[in-house]
């Protein structure tokens, strides 16, 4: 497979910065000025959530901008309206839980990504036997990778069928409470440890309580590199302009 992400994790496989923001989110038509505005901030790649009512893996931040995002009409038909008129720069994963891609129709939904120049997808409830008999064959025949998530939970066998698995990223959620937590981020640094350790040919990013520069240089000590998300959402929040804030936090994060 090659794409954008591929070629990405290919040519720069270290201190990788991919921010997280909610499609549709603070107003329905920010999303394409926040990508502009990521781009020009020169972080590596982005993640853009597709909104869903019951966002299983999400902390309170995030759940709220997904409550507010629907409420301003934002759906996946507009995300994809959205991203038609804007041509990427950096690779772009969409995250969306698994129900609503079915609704949407798995290979029209596949295939939209790759009109509209998305790279991957990460969906956290999709199981990996789904995966592999149903989903694999749509995925690459659209240049789709695909972003399995691990925990400190899941079980070295787990993890290595993953690795086998993999044509893009592992996402390592460094707890398994949800996004955004209060936990310190150095209580995750045993377990990428352990992750880095069992030597994975496929690269990790690590999301879930990154805040700051100094949590994404230790996490990038370990892995190759970091997703911001509800630090960045809360930035993001009651601000009069959300491309300034976007420039000025992820120079916070690179400086």
């Amino acid at each position: 497979m090659n794409n954008k992400l591929t070629e990405l994790l290919k040519n720069k496989p270290q201190n990788l910065l991919n921010i997280f923001f909610t499609a549709g989110y603070p107003q329905l038509e920010d999303t394409t000025t926040l990508l502009t505005a990521l781009e020009n901030a020169k972080v590596d790649l982005v993640e853009i959530g597709i909104p869903f009512s019951d966002p299983l893996a999400d902390g309170p931040t995030i759940q709220e901008s997904s409550k507010i995002a629907l409420e301003n009409g934002m759906s996946i038909e507009k995300l994809f309206s959205q991203l038609k008129n804007h041509t990427p720069k950096v690779p772009v994963l969409l995250m969306g839980y698994l129900n609503p891609v079915m609704q949407y129709g798995l290979e029209n939904f596949c295939k939209k990504c790759q009109e509209v120049g998305v790279d991957g997808l990460i969906v956290p409830d999709l199981p990996m036997y789904v995966y592999q008999t149903e989903f694999k064959q749509i995925f690459e025949k659209y240049n789709i990778s695909n972003i399995f998530l691990v925990t400190p939970q899941t079980s070295e066998k787990r993890i290595r069928e993953i690795d086998e698995n993999s044509n893009g990223f592992i996402y390592a959620v460094s707890s398994a409470s949800t996004t955004g937590s209060k936990a310190d981020f150095s209580a995750a640094a045993d377990y990428l440890g352990k992750l880095k350790d069992m030597k994975l040919k496929t690269p990790i990013l690590t999301g879930f309580n990154i805040k700051n520069e100094q949590n994404f240089k230790d996490a990038c000590k370990y892995v190759n590199g970091a997703i911001i998300g509800s630090e960045f959402i809360r930035q993001i929040t009651d601000v009069d302009d959300i491309a300034n804030a976007t420039a000025n936090f992820v120079a916070s994060i690179k400086q």
